[in-house]
Parts: C-alpha cells; structure tokens; sequence
C-alpha cells in the first residue's frame, strides 16, 4: 500500500494554481489573495470619538462635577469648526473626528443639560477615555495580509475598511462531480425496492465544495453502462478544472469506472494505507486531474479531505492546505489496524482547561450518523495500532464547535 503522506505528495505535485483575477470584494469570500495587501491609509484616517458623549480637555476635570459652556455639536459624518479651548467642551457622537485640543471624551451618561448652551459633567475619566486615534487599528504601510491568505468574512471586512473594493485573488476553482452505480437512487425516492440505496455522495461532496468556496457542477448518478460513463467523463472534462467521482475504484470485477477509467488511459489507481479511504483512483482526463474516491459515504468524505481538499487549496493559491490539529486526550481505548494510517470520527470537548475527545459513534465506513456528530478525525499514526484511554492524539478539525 502506498503511504497517505508519499499519495498527497504525488497528487499536490501534479495541480498548480490557478490564474489570478480580478473580482469585487462581495464576490471574493473563500478565495485566496494572489498579492500581499499593503495599507494606503491609515484605520481609522482621523483621530474620532469611540462613543457619544463630549470632547473635553482632561485638566478641566480635576475638580467634578463641574458646568462647562459647550461650543458645538459634531454629529458623525460632519467635522468641528473650531479648535476645543479650556474650559469648555464640544457635543461629539462616535465616530466624529475629534477636535483640535480634545483628549479626553466624557460617555454622556455621566453628563446632564443645564440649559441649552452648558453641560454638567459628573464624572472625570482617565486621559484619553474613548479617543480612537487615527491608524490605531491599521498604519498606512502596513502588510496587512500576505498571500495565500483565504478571505473570510472578517477579511472582508478589513478590505473594505482600507478601500480594497476589488482585491486579486486566484480564480475559483470549477469542479464536476458524480456517483456511480446501478443501485444509487436520488434521496428523495419514497421507497427503495430491493438492492437499491439513496444517494447520499452526491451530497456529501455537493456541500463540501460549496463550504470550501468552489463552484460545483452535479453531473448526477451515473449507472453501470460505460458508454454513458465515457460520456459523463468526457463532458465533465469540458467543463472544469477538476472532476471527481465516487464508487468503482476498488477490486470488485464490476466496479466500472476502474474498468473504463483504465481504457482511457492516463489515471492510476492505489491502494493507500488509510483508514477509510483505502481505495483511491487519480489521474487526468483529457488533461483535467481527475479524483477517483471510494463509494462508502464515509471513506469520500476522509479521501477528500486528504487529497482533493488540499489539492482545490493549492489551486486556489492558498498558503494553508490541511486541516489544523489540535492535541486531545482520547477518552477510551481503541485498537487499529498498524498496517495503516487511521481516521477515528470524534467529538471534541473541554474537561476543564483540557480537550479530550470521544468516538462519535461506529467508526464502519459507512457509518454517518457518526460522521455528522463529528467534529473531528482523531488521527492513530500507521504503526501504532492501540492507543490507551487517556492517551493524546492528534485531532484534524472539521468544525470549531463542541458537540
């Protein structure tokens, strides 16, 4: 058998990235910058207000509470018309630039009208309470992200604060996807007559792209005819960067796609030392990478995560491809196969200030109900074999939540 690690090598060896484009900032979530992003201006560009209140000059609060005439009001979106002089304040709100001769801003609970033209102010905060001062978030210069780094919404958000309405990034990747099989029907199917199964790979892949930013084309079930395979593989070809397909790749004399995926040349067919996911099909296509996964929905989620996974990050000109690891105590003992590296399906939970985890359920690759109370793959090297109740492992994380 062929080691994960030696496997992932190959096929990461084998996809490049993608063109860069142009996109519009809404548009860019999930994609990867193709350039390092530098402030041209300082965040926040003026020195402002952090909360509605008035502008003083901390002195004059040595002795509260004290009746100062105020001078103006400055709403946000509008500027002061003259400088803060001692012994008086100005009416501000957040995120209006603050005065010339301010340092300080009283919160406006502690303050109460007297009159139209003064405020008494009761309380005296610390010098420089609620100033925002210009750059303190982003100086202008500053790299702010780096290359390969996939934007998220809190990216977004960041770009838009620097005026980054149309970053670079690399383009999104197009992969085809589909199933194999006589015996797959679509999920919706009331009733399965005998030997039949809903297709539940379809959308296990379908959702995985789309959590990963990439555009997915469903070229659906395709039975046990090789004409209609040929077809379907010749199409997805056409159609995209990448084509990814489930069943039909193991030892069994009526796996099709083995059959017809060898007539076409070009793909390579391994047994790798992991568990799920032994069998595993890449190669091209008329030139497009193509990902042979095993049928058992939990094995396609696993071989994903290993091979096509990282590969779509590489394209997308990441510069992280594999899931983080977090150490956790593994709360009971578990015996593997040594021969191969094993993916256990785990929930993660704190037990005071450690994370231990906990098989989720059957860990029989067909097992889902399983793999959707995971949040994580605990990870027994090859070699291994037994790992005891209390021991650490490493723990690939799916998702960021406790179970």
């Amino acid at each position: 058998m062929k080691p994960l690690a030696e496997a992932r090598d190959e096929v990461l060896a084998a996809v490049h990235p993608l063109p860069v484009v142009e996109v519009l900032l809404e548009d860019a979530r999930g994609l990867a910058l193709a350039e390092d992003v530098v402030a041209t201006e300082d965040v926040p560009p003026f020195d402002n207000s952090a909360m509605d209140g008035f502008a003083v000059q901390r002195a004059d609060l040595n002795s509260v509470p004290v009746v100062l005439p105020i001078l103006e009001d400055v709403p946000a979106g509008s500027v002061p018309s003259q400088p803060l002089t001692s012994g008086s304040v100005i009416k501000i709100m957040t995120g209006a630039p603050l005065p010339e001769g301010a340092d300080t801003v009283v919160k406006v609970e502690d303050t109460s009208p007297v009159g139209t033209t003064e405020v008494q102010i009761s309380a005296a905060p610390d010098l420089g309470t609620a100033v925002r001062r210009a750059g303190g978030d982003v100086k202008r210069g500053t790299t702010v992200f780096t290359a390969g780094t996939r934007l998220s919404s809190t990216h977004l958000s960041v770009l838009a604060s620097l005026g980054v309405a149309k970053p670079l990034v690399r383009r999104r990747p197009v992969v085809a996807y589909m199933t194999t099989g006589d015996e797959l029907v679509p999920a919706s199917t009331a009733t399965l007559r005998p030997g039949q199964i809903r297709d539940a790979n379809t959308h296990t892949v379908g959702a995985i792209l789309d959590e990963l930013g990439v555009e997915g084309i469903n070229i659906g079930a395709i039975g046990d005819d090789a004409d209609e395979l040929r077809e379907a593989l010749s199409s997805a070809a056409d159609q995209a960067d990448i084509i990814i397909t489930t069943g039909g790749v193991s030892m069994g004399e009526y796996d099709l796609v083995k059959q017809v995926l060898t007539e076409l040349g070009g793909v390579e067919f391994w047994k790798v030392a992991m568990q799920p996911g032994k069998p595993f099909a890449f190669g091209r296509i008329a030139g497009t990478p193509l990902f042979g996964l095993p049928g058992n929905p939990v094995s396609v989620m696993v071989a994903f995560e290993q091979f096509a996974r990282p590969a779509l990050l590489k394209m997308m000109g990441s510069s992280a491809l594999l899931r983080p690891r977090l150490r956790a105590r593994l709360e009971r003992e578990v015996s593997t196969n040594p021969e191969k590296i094993v993916f256990l399906r785990v929930a993660l939970r704190h037990d005071g200030d450690v994370l231990t985890c906990d098989l989720s359920g059957g860990q029989d690759s067909n097992v889902l109900s399983a793999l959707a109370s995971a949040n994580g793959l605990a990870v027994v090297p090859f070699g291994t074999g037994h790992v005891a109740a209390g021991e650490f492992v490493d723990v690939e994380i799916l998702r960021l939540d406790d179970q």
